[in-house]
């Protein structure tokens, strides 16, 4: 087994700024501390000499334009579980390491993808397509690999013994070893994990206790780990809260476009799509604001869900300010490419039908597009309306003409030759429209096909119903 492992330095900066794109120079507060202590700091703050542990006071004088957030952790713990959705198409065994770290079996997937090399490329550059800045080290243990991605980003060591030697020559602030441990074994002259290993087990154990024994074993693949597996979940649901509140559509986009591409994570991991979700927009007084995105066949592509919701978010009149939007997604069917011939040549330019219908559906709302729709009613006449399907009809065995007249009309004179049928149509008693007609496909005397019948048990009085092309 291959253990590739993700971590996230400026996931909590992520979570905390998701709402709005992080600009300037940003810290985080310390939801623990009782002062308000900084906990992390941009590299903009940084660079005005704001540090972790600061007082929030200090860092103000230091940087008066700074912007301040609590760190929230049930952010980032949503974040990393959507970070998992979209490992989870490179990797059938993933598992979250809180709070920002994730690992992923990629032994049985390089075959997939052609090999590590390509395999680390397409995570590496879709995760910078998504704004996530990350360091990533394989080897074949698990934890020992998460040590890795903190200290040596890039390293790939397919073999069990170059870990290990590896691992002795590593500083012990880099080992995972718990800070008063590290401490401790500093302050007894030890500087690396190549002296640590060489203390007999009984003596180690006595210094670092049973814990850091088997962290230590862990490391060098001498004890399993026990990764419980992640798995993406049935559907979808998410809320971003503002610090205040946005007016506009305008504002809301770039937290739209964050929610979107979770949607489509989460779509990619269940190899799945969507066509229907519901925006839900919270103002301070005014009641919730919905907008339904529906799309004709399901999708996952991001860009396509962003600008379908971005297209009806601008056409729906907010009462009021928002204060939070929500995505929600209850049904993920399964998504289906569509299917092209071989040999069909591939158009780069215009537009198929669904998105074609889907944007305009969009833009100019429902009731503005409509189309022919069928009805599950014999008669010719009610088995059409204009609208949009609600489901699907199984269209008649017989053939039905291209045209069919608005009401039917006397056929004279008769025609010259029946060339199919009769096929019997008896419906309608139940609503006063009742019909008993016996359809033929006939010849006119003009040499055309046409579509006309006879009352039942008549032999005369041809009624013109429709023309064939």
């Amino acid at each position: 087994m291959l253990w590739a492992c993700l971590r996230f330095p400026g996931l909590a900066f992520s979570a905390a700024f998701a709402a709005t794109p992080e600009a300037g120079p940003s810290a985080l507060l310390d939801h623990k501390a009782r002062q308000r202590l900084i906990a992390m700091a941009n590299d903009e703050a940084v660079g005005f000499g704001i540090r972790r542990g600061q007082s929030l006071a200090a860092a103000r004088a230091l940087c008066p334009a700074l912007e301040v957030k609590p760190r929230d952790t049930d952010a980032e713990a949503r974040l990393l579980g959507e970070l998992a959705a979209w490992c989870y198409q490179f990797s059938g065994h993933v598992s979250l390491v809180p709070p920002h770290a994730i690992l992923m079996e990629v032994g049985a997937s390089l075959r997939l993808f052609d090999g590590w090399p390509v395999l680390a490329e397409r995570l590496r550059q879709g995760l910078l397509e998504q704004g996530h800045a990350h360091t990533l080290a394989v080897t074949p243990f698990a934890a020992a690999s998460w040590v890795f991605a903190a200290s040596a980003d890039g390293m790939v060591l397919p073999e069990r013994e170059g870990v290990r030697r590896m691992l002795e020559a590593l500083p012990l602030k880099q080992s995972g070893l718990p800070t008063a441990t590290v401490s401790s074994l500093q302050a007894m002259g030890f500087r690396r994990l190549e002296d640590v290993f060489r203390l007999p087990r009984p003596e180690l154990t006595r210094r670092i206790g049973r814990e850091g024994v088997n962290w230590l074993d862990r490391i060098r693949g001498q004890a399993a780990d026990a990764l419980p597996a992640w798995h993406p979940p049935a559907n979808f649901q998410q809320k971003i809260e503002f610090d205040g509140e946005l007016d506009g559509s305008q504002p809301l986009l770039f937290p739209l476009r964050r929610l979107t591409r979770s949607l489509a994570n989460l779509l990619a991991a269940r190899d799945g799509g969507v066509q229907r979700f519901t925006l839900t927009l919270e103002h301070a007084r005014d009641e919730a604001t919905r907008v339904v995105v529906a799309m004709a066949t399901p999708q996952r592509d991001a860009e396509r869900l962003f600008e379908l919701a971005r297209t009806r978010l601008e056409r729906t009149s907010l009462p009021a300010p928002a204060r939070a939007i929500e995505l929600d997604a209850e049904e993920l069917p399964m998504f289906r490419p569509p299917v092209r011939d071989l040999f069909e040549p591939v158009r780069g330019d215009g537009l198929d039908w669904p998105t074609l219908d889907e944007r305009l559906r969009a833009r100019l709302g429902d009731a503005a597009l409509r189309q022919i729709a069928l009805v599950a009613d014999h008669r010719p006449e009610r088995a059409w309306r204009h609208g949009t399907p609600t489901g699907t009809i199984s269209p008649p065995r017989a053939r039905r003409p291209l045209w069919l007249l608005p009401r039917p009309l006397p056929l004279r004179p008769n025609p010259t030759a029946v060339l199919a049928g009769p096929e019997r149509i008896e419906s309608g008693w139940w609503d006063g429209g009742d019909t008993r007609r016996d359809y033929y496909i006939v010849r006119t005397v003009e040499g055309q096909q046409a579509w006309a019948y006879l009352p039942v048990g008549t032999l005369d009085g041809w009624m013109l119903h429709g023309w064939f092309a």
